[in-house]
């Protein structure tokens, strides 16, 4: 089996255990960057290059990979304008937007912990 195709399975078979649908969530929205092009489309639709230059330190590559996975999921919409030259626009879908109140209450844990134990972490 190739590295692209177990990323491309899910952890479990079965997200009805206890704690599963947290899972579930956090490998459609985790992995590098996507918690970032998340909030960044909060703000509205931006082109691939915007939001590459919001995300330092990801790859065009990367960022690419996730937008594409973020698309599969139906969490973003892409759309190509047939212009010279070529114009491609990120968005959130509907289903994109419920997860405004997550990303946000992510934001505030954030603010409010995750320097600090990073920190802590770091440092030991």
């Amino acid at each position: 089996m190739s590295a692209r195709e177990t990323e491309q399975q899910p952890r479990h078979s079965d997200y009805s255990q206890r704690g599963c649908p947290v899972e579930a969530s956090l490998e459609l929205i985790g992995g590098k960057g996507k918690g970032a092009i998340l909030f960044h489309l909060l703000e509205g639709t931006l082109r691939f290059n915007e939001l590459q230059r919001r995300l330092e330190g990801i790859s065009q590559r990367i960022l690419t990979k996730q937008l594409r996975d973020l698309e599969e999921c139906g969490l973003v919409h892409r759309e190509v304008f047939a212009e010279v030259p070529p114009r491609v626009e990120y968005s959130l879908t509907p289903k994109g937007e419920t997860l405004r109140p997550v990303i946000l209450a992510l934001m505030e844990w954030g603010k409010a912990h995750a320097f600090d134990i990073l920190q802590v972490k770091n440092s030991a």
